[in-house]
């Protein structure tokens, strides 16, 4: 730091007798986001960020558990043509491994597409299409006429105006402020994702450069103080040696007279561990999980652990599953005959069993019903 000086006050300058210089480091400046858009934030929260990984995979894979009932003119079907296509969509995936997909989509693009392939009127496939290559195109009443899919350098027109139904099941999340691409819960929480990634590449940068607070740099030489020129150099020097994440904690060698003092908040002041955490619980938040899921210290809204799966269930994969199957039946009814209607069942949910069976015993025990109403009311037809 000595040599620094030197150099900074250049040869045959001359000091002044009399006060200090004092630096402050508080490396103060415009807070800096992730970029909009599908693709840099699934690489910020479901590639980088653990919080946003086991939401999306919690979601999917809850309401990829869920399997569908076909009912036709009030008739629950065990088989069905409709649900034959579901369970085998196409060579290259299970059913499962679609649906799972289409879930997560809806998580982290708040858009999901299916294409139905079709050969001579008939559904032979269905094939989940990644949201950040699908393009809306619009008619002149601003309604979709087709939907345009870019991939491997071709770019392809997928008709609205097929037959028997069009070529794209287009799922979206509402957005207030956009008429045919949805808002996904990724979307909503990037402040709080910025804030939980930022918080762990400081922490990582500190652990690097020996966990070294930030302070202001004293010069007290007792033959003077720099001039202006000198003070402005030793400042911008300071800036790019010493400031920002990727300098975090890079220790000083202090000579000449200078003097290091700490000031301002250090990272121990601002809790990291807990700013994380709170950024970790809105992130949770805009996903629908409750934070004991996902192992989040100070957590204990709920009493236990089936309280806290249980209102997962309820709040957020309950909802989800039931609008991806009404979505499913209302596009591929035509194909079957147009009386198609697709049901989420249940009753085999774990978590769920407690309320079907307080709603069994509840429906068991009014005698005011008919046998038909109460098969009714417990989701039992035919």
């Amino acid at each position: 730091m000595g040599k620094w000086l030197e150099r900074l006050r250049g040869p045959g300058e001359r000091k002044a007798a009399g006060a200090q210089t004092v630096f402050a480091m508080t490396g103060a400046g415009d807070a800096q986001w992730s970029r909009r858009g599908f693709s840099s934030l699934a690489a910020e929260g479901f590639g980088r960020n653990p919080i946003v990984y086991r939401c999306v995979r919690l979601i999917a894979e809850a309401a990829n558990r869920v399997p569908f009932k076909a009912r036709e003119g009030g008739q629950t079907l065990s088989e069905h043509p409709a649900l034959d296509l579901l369970a085998r969509p196409n060579p290259r995936q299970s059913g499962g491994e679609m649906l799972e997909s289409v879930y997560a989509y809806l998580q982290t693009a708040g858009n999901a597409y299916l294409e139905a392939v079709t050969v001579e009127g008939e559904i032979k496939g269905l094939y989940c299409l990644r949201p950040d290559r699908m393009r809306v195109v619009a008619g002149a009443d601003g309604w979709p006429v087709a939907y345009s899919y870019t991939a491997g350098g071709r770019t392809m027109r997928l008709s609205q105006e097929a037959e028997p139904i069009p070529s794209v099941l287009h799922m979206a999340l509402f957005h207030p402020l956009d008429d045919h691409y949805g808002m996904a819960p990724l979307e909503a929480a990037q402040t709080s994702l910025d804030i939980h990634n930022a918080a762990s590449r400081w922490n990582k940068a500190l652990l690097d450069n020996a966990a070294r607070p930030s302070g202001a740099l004293v010069y007290s030489m007792a033959a003077g103080n720099l001039t202006p020129e000198q003070f402005e150099r030793l400042k911008d020097e300071l800036a790019i040696g010493f400031q920002g994440a990727a300098n975090a904690g890079r220790p000083m060698v202090l000579e000449g007279g200078l003097d290091w003092k700490t000031i301002a908040l250090s990272p121990r002041d601002m809790d990291f561990i807990e700013a994380k955490n709170g950024a970790a619980r809105e992130i949770a938040l805009a996903f629908g999980v409750p934070p004991m899921l996902l192992g989040i210290p100070g957590d204990n809204t709920y009493a236990n652990l089936v309280e806290a799966n249980r209102a997962l269930w309820r709040q957020t994969v309950m909802p989800l599953v039931e609008r991806v199957a009404d979505d499913l039946g209302n596009w591929l009814s035509p194909a079957f005959g147009g009386k198609l209607v697709l049901t989420p069942d249940f009753d085999g949910v774990e978590a769920l069993a407690e309320d079907r069976a307080a709603l069994w015993a509840r429906v068991s025990s009014a005698d005011f019903l008919s046998d038909a109403e109460k098969r009714a009311l417990v989701g039992v037809t035919g």
